[in-house]
């Protein structure tokens, strides 16, 4: 592998300082406000909405997690990529909800929707979530990328890529967010397609790469009997994951409530949808390369995690290996901003000010920024636990938010789409999935020294688990509704579809036009025509 030399050196210095650049500006145009400093003065439009959806989904534990998982698997985690239809759901159904209510976050939505304990109780486990996935997963990921490609020791380069990152996120806000995101997903994407189209190159062809990586590495639906991707397990827990993270998370939510206005925010959506589309081919795919070039003996891998690095040491010239170096930085940067400043507004807007409610704008900005920089200290503080963490990165993100998320969901969807559902249904899915969860996450760290029944609950499939625990949130969620009052129709009026008045189903048709309706047909297309490829009867062919 070769060493970064002085061209690559110079397009990584040039990046940073159009990086910071932005948020210099960005810095300039800023006012002391909450609603600027959460979101970005409610006034970004579409196509800054979707870039910084995407920069803030991909992050270095995508590039690196998800070409390591397909170096061993293949494809297959490649289903939570094809996710593009999340979006569009976020765009389609949620959005009108939460543009008209005018809320900061996901929790003050709970709020309005069913009561304040809600919005406690999903404020404090997105906060644990955060911490347990996003921020140390992302961090660790970063820490791979500066020891691979820079030869910088691995804590060091987190802890300074951490420390750079909180610098603009704390000064600057949502607004220093989205718009240097903005410039990391054209960074992003150009970088990450040479290393494709290089690695293709190199193997030879498509034909070639999968003759030489198998057709079973191609395969997106394993067999049942699979011990960790069974296609019905996966057919059945990626939907829930993927409604609960593009539709409800805060982290990627508050991109689209930064919209002028509900079309700016759908058509952001729209734009995301087909970025995200990107990920399957730029991402998953030189996994497989890196895997066939092992096989040929034209790469050398000391983990799997190690094999989007080692590709873009061994096969890109001088120079552009330093733009692709610049995008993997832009990764871990954009990522790590997001949930920095997601963090930071859940903490202001829904813990600080429940308990300071006459706070003035200038203190809650200024909360705001503490909780930012309480964040990165943190995030430098669980550096030396994630040594813990397996080679399989991908794998563990995705199985703990398996033990999170549907519980979330399951609150969101049916608060949505039936009115019936109550605050008492809401707290006790959310208690009850959270603990649910938590005990599984407990489970399987001591899974060694269980037996019997514990045994079995800490050893089965995480993708099985979600799913199971989405149908006992729900049924809590109707039991109780159900035995208890319901929701006084003035509390949820023009929060779910049944109690949505005539005058705002009309704001909300006018909205959108035909171009919208066929732009989002055309990624359902493309997503089905992805699956039906990648399925065990085509690609075996």
């Amino acid at each position: 592998m070769q060493a970064l030399q002085f061209l690559d050196w110079l397009m990584i210095s040039l990046y940073f300082a159009v990086l910071f650049g932005i948020a210099w500006w960005v810095l300039k145009q800023r006012k002391e406000t909450t609603t600027d400093y959460f979101l970005a003065g409610r006034n970004v439009g579409w196509f800054v909405i979707g870039a910084s959806i995407f920069a803030s989904n991909i992050g270095s534990e995508h590039i690196v997690g998800l070409a390591g998982t397909a170096v061993k698997t293949g494809v297959v985690m490649g289903q939570y990529e094809l996710h593009a239809w999340c979006i569009l759901l976020l765009g389609w159904v949620f959005v009108p909800f939460y543009m008209r209510s005018r809320v900061f976050t996901m929790p003050e939505f709970l709020e309005l929707r069913y009561s304040p304990t809600a919005r406690w109780l999903l404020s404090v486990i997105s906060l644990v979530a955060y911490v347990i996935t996003k921020v140390s997963v992302t961090i660790y990921a970063g820490a791979v990328v500066f020891q691979a490609l820079m030869g910088i020791e691995f804590w060091t380069g987190a802890l300074i890529t951490v420390v750079l990152t909180g610098i603009y996120t704390v000064l600057g806000g949502l607004r220093a967010v989205v718009y240097t995101e903005a410039l990391q997903a054209i960074v992003l994407i150009v970088g990450s397609v040479t290393v494709t189209v290089m690695g293709m190159i190199k193997i030879g062809g498509w034909g070639n790469l999968v003759s030489i990586a198998g057709s079973e590495h191609f395969n997106l639906f394993l067999p049942l009997d699979h011990p960790d991707f069974p296609w019905l397990g996966m057919v059945l827990s990626a939907p829930i994951i993927g409604i609960w993270y593009w539709c409800t998370d805060q982290y990627i939510v508050q991109r689209a409530l930064a919209g002028r206005n509900e079309t700016q925010a759908r058509r952001g959506t729209i734009f995301a949808g087909y970025l995200k589309l990107l990920p399957f081919w730029i991402f998953v795919i030189p996994g497989v390369i890196a895997y066939a070039l092992t096989k040929t003996g034209q790469l050398e891998l000391s983990s799997a995690d190690q094999a989007f690095p080692a590709m873009v040491k061994a096969l890109l010239p001088v120079g552009i290996r330093g733009l692709v170096v610049g995008g993997l930085l832009a990764a871990l940067m954009s990522s790590l901003a997001a949930v920095f400043n997601s963090c930071s507004t859940l903490f202001t807007m829904d813990i600080y000010k429940k308990l300071k409610p006459g706070a003035t704008e200038k203190r809650l900005v200024f909360v705001g920024r503490i909780a930012t920089a309480v964040v990165v200290v943190s995030g430098i503080a669980w550096i030396p636990l994630m040594k813990h963490i397996s080679g399989q990165l991908y794998h563990y993100l995705q199985s703990v938010q398996s033990y999170l998320g549907p519980p979330i969901a399951a609150v969101f969807l049916l608060g949505v789409f039936w009115k019936k559902i109550n605050a008492k249904g809401a707290v006790t899915a959310l208690v009850g999935g959270f603990g649910i969860g938590m005990m599984r996450l407990i489970a399987e760290l001591n899974k060694e020294r269980l037996s019997g029944v514990l045994h079995s609950f800490a050893d089965l499939n995480f993708l099985y688990f979600s799913f199971y625990l989405f149908l006992v949130c729900i049924a809590m969620m109707i039991l109780v509704s159900m035995f208890t009052e319901s929701p006084a129709f003035e509390k949820i009026k023009g929060l779910t579809y049944a109690t949505t008045v005539a005058e705002d189903k009309a704001s909300s048709r006018a909205s959108w036009n035909t171009r919208d309706l066929i732009l989002s047909m055309v990624i359902l297309v493309i997503i089905v025509l992805i699956l039906i490829y990648f399925s065990p009867l085509i690609i075996a062919k």
